[in-house]
């Protein structure tokens, strides 16, 4: 066997099925390895949208995805794609081509130092000498990845290493990585505290991030929830970890989340944090976040404890093991609970009088909430559909949510389809970032994959305009699109067709319509360009301090 053979034998040995990739020279036997085995190679259309897709692939079955460039601008355009999945803590293993060993640091052709351009944004990665070592660096390479934190792990193979043969496979089959130990379990100690504070909290609120969502946590805090009367709000990441339509889900925190929310957090005695990074558009001002709060943060990452808030109470471990030790300890002492009196009604948002919430919560009604997956891009649309969409289930809202990637709504949207090819996949998007997308409506195409477009267009790019409208008096430069794009104009020519909604009362028409078409679709919706997310928490102030717009 050549080293490419036992790349792709590796790759079966983890269970791998389907591969995100883009051919070129330094992958030349890897691509004739594949072709050979019964891995699905998706023929991407940019080797970004490979990441994205692999990325959306891994959120909706909850497994590692794996994406493959070639050398040079094929692995730098990837770079993008796995500062994404870093910062979001998605488990991806990218696969780069290089140029043969004896080139390396001679600026060959198509050369370029990926490990070392990749070290900030990746989990781990390792440049690849020898084909014997391939069995191992892939075993542990999705081992890292999808343990702890998840996150991307990158391998570099330099051609000739995919041509050196080797006499035979050895899978390798225990993974044990001296300096790798991601903690599971929370401290007896803190835990013991934790749930000491949380038996006696009158005003306890939880905040569920994504890692709730990774870690499958979901059912367990809303038990917590229950027990105690208390509500339960998500970040961005963490929507869908606990059902919205659950009486004790509050929805959305933070700079775009809703008044109800931050007011709830900011008059909360005990916060229970889990499985988030109190990154700034959750706190807004560290200083003013919840100064009155015993803060209990529990986070599979040490790194992210008290790196921008400073718990009372900080607590290492995964999250559903950390909530099984705290559903434990406080059921032991369940007599001295106290009730913090919570209303259970559902939260039910005020659908403002525009069109683009209306036409969120009408997407919501229609969809199936356990065969579904929203993908979004970065934008008003991404904050709209946070704040409207019905999330039901762990993994169904997938969006960049750290990194903030334009262009990444469509092919993460390709890769949750190859993922359950039964489900609906919705992509929502807007004018602009679809553009920063599209080329992957030809991978769509080829695949045939029925994903949903819904596309709001207000010719404008609308959160840096909406941006302007706050900070610099409402001096809008750059964000008007001087020209009118027929965006159907490019469906057709890939064989989709399009539906219209210019007004509220053909929203339900068309998007029953759209839904019901076996192929790829295009929903457009015009929407006025002076249409602004609302409220807002302007910059400095508490995140209860929203404002109209």
């Amino acid at each position: 066997m050549n080293g490419a053979e036992i790349l792709v034998q590796a790759l079966l040995n983890e269970g791998v099925t389907d591969v995100f990739g883009y051919p070129g020279g330094a992958l030349l036997e890897i691509f004739d390895a594949l072709a050979d085995s019964p891995i699905n190679n998706i023929l991407v259309r940019q080797e970004q949208g490979a990441v994205h897709e692999a990325s959306g692939y891994a959120r909706a079955k909850n497994t590692v995805g794996v994406c493959i460039a070639t050398s040079g601008p094929g692995a730098t355009n990837m770079v993008t794609g796995i500062a994404t999945a870093q910062i979001d803590s998605i488990p991806v293993v990218a696969i780069t081509g290089n140029v043969a060993k004896h080139l390396i640091g001679t600026d060959a052709f198509q050369e370029i130092d990926i490990t070392g351009i990749s070290t900030p944004i990746t989990k781990h990665n390792v440049l690849v000498k020898n084909a014997e070592d391939l069995p191992q660096i892939i075993a542990e390479a999705f081992y890292i990845a999808k343990s702890g934190r998840p996150g991307p792990v990158l391998i570099d193979i330099p051609r000739d290493v995919s041509q050196q043969k080797v006499e035979a496979f050895e899978p390798w089959r225990q993974v044990d990585i001296r300096s790798y130990k991601p903690t599971i379990y929370g401290h007896a100690g803190m835990i013991k505290r934790a749930a000491k504070k949380i038996i006696e909290a009158e005003r306890l609120v939880i905040i569920a991030g994504g890692g709730v969502n990774t870690s499958g946590a979901g059912e367990d805090v809303l038990a917590l929830a229950k027990a105690k009367n208390c509500p339960i709000v998500c970040t961005m990441m963490g929507l869908g970890s606990v059902p919205s339509s659950e009486p004790h889900v509050v929805g959305m925190l933070g700079t775009y989340g809703n008044q109800e929310a931050n007011t709830l957090v900011r008059q909360a005695d005990v916060i229970l944090a889990i499985g988030t990074r109190f990154d700034d558009r959750i706190i807004n001002a560290p200083n003013l976040f919840a100064p009155n709060s015993f803060i209990i943060h529990v986070d599979v990452d040490p790194a992210e404890i008290g790196k921008n808030i400073q718990p009372d109470i900080p607590i290492v471990g995964d999250a559903k093991h950390v909530m099984a030790q705290l559903a434990e300890a406080v059921q032991r002492n369940d007599e001295k609970m106290v009730g913090c009196g919570y209303l259970e009604k559902p939260h039910l948002p005020v659908v403002p009088d525009r069109i683009v919430p209306k036409v969120l919560d009408a997407l919501s009604k229609l969809v199936d909430p356990e065969k579904s997956f929203y993908t979004t891009d970065v934008g008003q649309h991404q904050v709209w559909a946070a704040n409207y969409l019905k999330c039901e289930r762990p993994h169904q809202f997938i969006s960049s949510c750290g990194l903030g990637t334009m262009g990444y709504g469509v092919p993460a949207a390709v890769g949750a389809q190859v993922a359950c090819p039964d489900s609906t996949v919705v992509v929502i998007t807007g004018d602009g970032s679809f553009q920063m997308g599209m080329y992957e409506l030809g991978t769509i195409m080829e695949q045939d994959l029925p994903v949903k477009i819904l596309l709001f267009n207000n010719h404008t790019l609308g959160m840096v305009r909406q941006l302007q409208y706050h900070y610099v008096g409402k001096r809008y430069s750059n964000v008007k699109f001087g020209c009118a794009i027929d965006f159907s104009k490019i469906f057709e020519a890939y064989g989709f067709n399009t539906y219209r909604i210019n007004s509220e009362d053909e929203i339900e028409d068309a998007l029953k319509a759209a839904l019901a078409d076996p192929k790829c679709a295009l929903i457009e919706c015009v929407v006025p360009m002076e249409d602004n997310c609302s409220p807002i928490t302007l910059a400095g102030a508490n995140i209860d301090d929203m404002v109209e717009c």
